[in-house]
């Protein structure tokens, strides 16, 4: 049977006891806390959170009760910087810019059987804070752009009541 290593003495007085070896060091690393998004419809709020910590929040406008916005667990699947708008009455596409109808910034989230349900900037800064869409959340432009920036595609949404 092998010994057992011996201390090292670099001194009478100083004793350096054998330590094991780290071995895969990165499990002590710091690691990477998760970015997800939730959106409280009855508080018209979106939180961005990094681990339990919010990073961002930006007041939205919701779907009316006639079309409402899906709660549920969703992943962003899409994401778009600039996006044109086609009507799904009359089929005009709109082109896109910060007065187009989804803003600067489109980030899906939601296939339902009526369309796909996304964040998006809007001109209509005014219904904000409402619940005043077709099932969409509406954001300012400038939030849009901020939160287009913390999350990717696969980013959890979470959207409560």
């Amino acid at each position: 049977m092998p010994s057992a290593p011996q201390p090292r003495s670099l001194a009478p007085d100083l004793v350096i006891p054998t330590l094991p070896g780290l071995g895969d060091f990165s499990r002590y690393e710091p690691q990477a806390q998760t970015v997800y998004v939730v959106l409280r419809l009855g508080q018209r709020k979106v939180y961005v959170y990094q681990g339990q910590k919010v990073i961002a929040s930006y007041p939205v406008a919701i779907g009316r009760p006639e079309f409402p916005t899906p709660t549920g667990e969703f992943k962003v699947f899409e994401m778009i910087v600039n996006p044109a708008w086609q009507s799904p009455w009359t089929g005009e596409i709109e082109p896109p810019g910060i007065d187009g109808s989804l803003g600067l910034r489109w980030i899906g989230f939601a296939e339902m059987s009526n369309g796909v349900i996304g964040f998006h900037g809007t001109p209509n800064v005014a219904s904000i804070g409402r619940a005043a869409s077709h099932g969409c959340v509406r954001m300012r432009n400038e939030d849009i752009v901020k939160m287009y920036e913390l999350i990717k595609v696969g980013t959890l949404v979470r959207v409560e009541p």
